[in-house]
């Protein structure tokens, strides 16, 4: 399962639309983790110059792992997350997520070229 839902939510989701400040307290609770790493690249992307800011830092454990892959997974979660911090969000491999700020198409478009998956593949993530 890649939300914990509450019943509060959930009725509210039975009965039509949930807003995107619900929909984000949900995924910000249910996986910490991964709120982590996307909130932090959010406020350093927002703080300095550069048109987007990446993860390096692989997960501490499999859970931590499995929480990036559900956010990044979801086209309803990655949406709703990039609606939140206002930036596009890219991925590769297991743990190297990115959030670009507006306008950053070009570094967009390299971060998720061909060229770039192949150039960031090493030994130690074939299993991730």
């Amino acid at each position: 399962m890649s939300l914990t839902v509450s019943p509060e939510l959930l009725s509210k989701a039975e009965q039509g639309p949930v807003d995107n400040t619900d929909f984000i307290a949900c995924i910000r609770e249910s996986l910490p983790y991964a709120w982590s790493v996307v909130s932090g690249l959010a406020e350093r992307a927002a703080a300095g110059d550069a048109d987007y800011e990446a993860n390096e830092v692989p997960p501490p454990g499999e859970a931590e792992r499995g929480q990036l892959l559900r956010l990044l997974a979801s086209d309803a979660m990655r949406a709703a997350v990039e609606r939140h911090f206002g930036m596009r969000m890219a991925f590769q491999n297991c743990h190297r997520v990115a959030l670009f700020k507006p306008g950053a198409d070009a570094a967009h478009e390299e971060f998720t070229s061909p060229r770039a998956q192949l150039l960031n593949q090493s030994p130690e993530l074939v299993d991730c």
